[in-house]
């Protein structure tokens, strides 16, 4: 990029908030699983709406193109350039933009911009005595807007759903510079395309989210925990039907990790975490039970569940929080399970859906079809049962390199992906395409759904400046 052209994009947000050398820029330019290091032409922190719609006036004329990016915690290179690009790519950092605008407990609403931190908002909402259920490991750093951008999933999807379900308005600067306001607070608004949707899980890809309004819902009045030791897959499947069975949307979540992931986490973990039942079995589910009526009835759910999975023979060994501190290490368990594998070595990582019926079939079929390729690799498999979505980790195996273990991955995603096919499921389920995922997309989704895909990116970004490279 040419100095005046620098200049004149770095005028707009003041020399402060414009970073162009290596040192300033390296924490904008690589990802947070270290897979992607690349380099941008300049990074610019915009402290208003109105500096980014200026911002991609600009890029629009010059032809500029240009990267939002919120928390960079992404997983797929979504929010860096590409690998070997860069030199003349923008990254907009939007995290200057963090306040929390509005909080309307009359309509359960939260208005905030799209820089705010996830923990802020969850924290904004505990002030008011309302929940917002979003939820998860990076909620200390990732930020709404990346949030949104990607359509996060997280550990409250099973009663709340992701994040497109709790979105009910945005705004958003468009590709050309103009300023989208859509930030609806009604429950029902039947007067046209909801356009809101098309930026949900664009991945930064049609224009710029800056604002988001968003729901809050009541605090649940009891709320217990348990971890649970069972011998198979399906002894999970069957206390998660068991569970929804008694409980319904009282079922507020249902995680899955496996015994080898549990002993990284308790390897490596910083929290002092210790295991919360004695003796190992092959799998654990994490389970929480909240109640709208009070403490005593999520209890007595969460009793009369466990003991109708031992009487059934599924549950082997369990135990309830006793406390909020111990709710809070039980989760602390699952928070840690990704950090815990980074120690372990190199890792071929998948976050991937299936439905929920066939999960004891996928897996054991895709633990043969990976260990034929790899045998001694570690298979690191957790995430929400209860909605369907693993995290199927491969990590290497003893003693190996890590780009040794890495000449393995195109086989290993290959075996995972052509399995995905077969149950008819996604290969992402909540972390995105970015540019990890993108030709495999192209490869496996509907044509017409490519076509359509394409052709409201060449609407809305006709010179193609949007984040390019990544999803389509």
């Amino acid at each position: 990029m040419k100095n005046d052209l620098i200049s004149k994009f770095s005028a707009i947000v003041g020399e402060k908030y414009a970073l162009s050398t290596p040192d300033n820029m390296a924490p904008f330019v690589k990802d947070w699983r270290g897979r992607y290091r690349t380099k941008a032409a300049l990074v610019l922190r915009p402290g208003s709406v109105e500096e980014i719609s200026e911002i991609m006036k600009l890029a629009s004329e010059t032809k500029t193109p240009v990267i939002p990016q919120a928390g960079n915690t992404g997983l797929v290179g979504g929010g860096i350039p590409l690998e070997g690009g860069g030199s003349s790519e923008i990254i907009l950092s939007i995290g200057r933009l963090n306040q929390v605008l509005d909080v309307d407990t009359g309509s359960n609403t939260i208005t905030v911009e799209a820089g705010a931190v996830l923990e802020t908002l969850q924290n904004a909402a505990d002030e008011a005595d309302r929940l917002f259920p979003l939820s998860l490991g990076s909620q200390g750093t990732c930020q709404i807007g990346g949030n949104i951008g990607s359509n996060a999933g997280g550990t409250g999807v099973l009663a709340y759903g992701n994040t497109r379900e709790l979105v009910m308005g945005l705004e958003a600067v468009l590709p050309t510079g103009e300023i989208w306001n859509g930030l609806s607070r009604l429950r029902k608004d039947n007067t046209g395309y909801d356009l809101k949707n098309l930026f949900i899980g664009s991945e930064g890809t049609l224009g710029v989210i800056t604002k988001a309004v968003v729901k809050l819902f009541p605090k649940p009045k009891g709320r217990e925990v348990a971890f649970v030791g069972v011998n198979s897959t399906q002894a999970a499947l069957d206390l998660l039907n068991l569970a929804k069975g008694s409980v319904g949307n009282g079922l507020t979540a249902f995680e899955f990790l496996a015994e080898i992931g549990m002993q990284f986490t308790l390897r490596h973990s910083q929290n002092g975490t210790r295991a919360p039942i004695e003796g190992s079995y092959p799998w654990y589910i994490l389970m929480e039970i909240s109640s709208g009526q009070s403490a005593e009835d999520a209890r007595a759910s969460m009793e009369s569940i466990l003991e109708g999975g031992f009487e059934a023979g599924i549950v082997e060994d369990a135990t309830i929080a006793e406390s909020l501190a111990q709710q809070n290490a039980f989760w602390q368990l699952r928070e840690d399970m990704s950090d815990s594998q980074k120690p372990e070595g190199a890792s071929i990582k998948h976050d991937i859906a299936v439905p929920v019926g066939s999960l004891p079939q996928f897996i054991e079929e895709a633990d043969a079809a990976v260990l034929k390729i790899v045998p001694d690799a570690r298979i690191v498999n957790f995430g929400h049962m209860g909605d369907g979505n693993l995290h199927y980790n491969i990590s290497q195996p003893v003693g190996w390199e890590r780009e040794q273990f890495f000449e393995f991955e195109p086989a290993v995603n290959d075996a995972v992906y052509d399995l995905i096919a077969k149950y008819h499921g996604s290969i992402s389920a909540e972390h995105g395409i970015g540019q990890m995922k993108r030709d495999k997309l192209a490869k496996i989704k509907d044509p017409t759904a490519l076509f359509l895909m394409r052709k409201i990116k060449a609407a809305l970004d006709p010179e193609g400046i949007m984040n390019p490279g990544k999803v389509i």
